[in-house]
Order: C-alpha cells, then structure tokens, then sequence
C-alpha cells in the first residue's frame, strides 16, 4: 500500500497528462482517479482524496502543474470557519492533579462529539477553530470523574522552517518527500475554567505516548516526530518544556508566501518531540535502514 507517492518528475509528467488528455475533468475526479492509479488509500480502502487533493494544489502553487479552474469556491479568503455554538458546563475545576487522576483521552472524535470538541477550540482558543485539510487527529481528555478538561489537534507540520529543518538536517526535497512522517500540535486548549497546576505537561506526556499509533490506526502509517510553534509575545511554552519538548529555534515572523516581509507574523518558538531515537535519520531518508 502507498502512503504517500514521491514527488518525482514522472510522477509530475504523469499528473501533466492526465490533466492534458482528460480536459473535462475537475480537481475532485482527477484526485479520485490519482488515489486509483498509486494505491493511495486508508487502511479501510478509501482513497485519500484530501491528502492528494493538498498535493496537487502544492503543486499548482510552485508551477509544476496546472490544475483546472476551481468549480467550487469554497470558504471566501479571510472568512472564519464558524463552528456550532454550545453552552458549556462550566464548573469551577481546580485542586491536585492527583484528584483527577487517571484521565481518560478520547480520539474518536465525531458527531456530537465534534460538535462539542468545535465548540470548545471556536469560543476558548485564541486562535478559535478552523476546517482541518489532510491528515489530523483530534483528541478530548476527561478527568476522573468525567470534566472535559482539554482539547488537542495534531494536524500538517509546517511546509518549511528555517531552524526546524536546520536542526533536523533536511535538504529541501527530503522535506518534500518525508514531511508527512511529522505532525504540527495546532491547538492545545485547558479549558478556561480548569486551574490544576502541572495538568497540561502531564496530558502532553500522556498523548505523545500514543499519537503514532493512533495515526497509523486512522492513516495506515506512523508519525516520528511532533512540532509545534509558540507565540513568544503570548506564551512562555512551560508546559511544553516540562513535559521534554526541545527548543530548536524561531520562526522569522514571515509566511509561506510572504517574499518581501510585508505580513509581519508573530515570531513563534518552535519545539519538537521526537517519537523514536532515530527520528532525524528517518526524516531525512524515509527509512532507519543504514
């Protein structure tokens, strides 16, 4: 079963020419007919459409391909995901982390669920809660006596940054080729009304312990290293630190797209976690093979 294909000039020939000759065909059918052709599928037989549809639309943006004309617009650029509303039970949750102790983290998150899992990032995260594209997992974490405590999204890791890739010691197309072996920790909500000191460097630990697997359970392939970027003038990163993150750099304040520096982005921290001893081998080269 393929993962991911590597983007290599055939395969790029062959995306040219399967648009050229097929010239009816919109973005979705054309995804649908690649997942076909590279066996590009779920452990459960479905074709990956979004991740390839993410691929094809990378691949349009650098000039390699040219997708045809978008049929739907989608979200309008700049307009905000708006997720349902819900009312929360908000009661006061505070103490020793021993009294709510174990907790219980829950990644089946759909239905209801998401519904409240949506709910809680849009009105109690900074950054509220937008539509997730590709490959992610969303987790809840309960205390013992059943209080949603905190909510997580592991989502894309970051297309480049200077000192992440540094210090890993990617070329640019080994980053191309291994990125989806890494995951970006996008949101970390503790809820507003839960005050238990130590309790968000102990749901990282617990949850870091697992994503792999659950990755490879949803997307038939494991994760080897997590990221995640914190906004220096909002936030010191503790909980990140105490639970054996590793502080790799800064990012420049500047876009993907943002050639001449004009967006002025918040400088961010930037942490990893490696999730095997060899991590910086097989994000170069794909392999732990010598």
């Amino acid at each position: 079963m393929l993962y991911r294909p590597d983007v290599t000039d055939e395969i790029i020939n062959q995306i040219n020419e399967m648009i050229e000759i097929n010239p009816s065909w919109n973005r979705s059918k054309i995804s649908e007919e690649l997942c076909e052709l590279w066996g590009w599928k779920f452990p459960d037989g479905r074709n990956k459409s979004m991740s390839c549809r993410d691929l094809l639309r990378a691949l349009d943006s650098s000039g390699e391909i040219t997708l045809p004309a978008k049929v739907k617009t989608g979200r309008i650029a700049g307009r905000k995901f708006s997720a349902q509303m819900m009312l929360h039970d908000t009661a006061a949750v505070s103490g020793p982390l021993s009294e709510l102790l174990p907790v219980k983290i829950v990644s089946s998150v759909d239905g209801e669920l998401l519904k409240e899992y949506k709910s809680c990032i849009e009105q109690y995260h900074y950054l509220g809660y937008d539509r997730t594209v590709g490959e992610n997992m969303k987790y809840m974490v309960y205390g013992n006596n059943g209080a949603l405590l905190s909510c997580l999204l592991f989502g894309s890791a970051a297309w480049s940054c200077r000192d992440r890739d540094k210090y890993i010691g990617w070329e640019k197309e080994e980053r191309k080729k291994n990125l989806q072996s890494m995951t970006n920790n996008t949101r970390f909500l503790i809820l507003p009304w839960v005050n238990v000191p130590h309790l968000a460097s102990h749901i990282l630990a617990k949850v870091v312990r697992r994503v792999s697997a659950d990755w490879e359970t949803k997307y038939g392939h494991p994760v080897y290293c997590l990221e995640t970027f914190v906004e220096c003038d909002r936030f010191k990163g503790t909980c990140y630190k105490a639970a054996n993150w590793i502080h790799t750099g800064k990012t420049t304040g500047r876009g993907r797209d943002d050639v001449n520096n004009e967006f002025g982005l918040p400088v961010k921290d930037v942490y990893l976690y490696p999730l095997h001893k060899r991590y910086k081998k097989i994000l170069q080269k794909g392999s732990d093979e010598s």
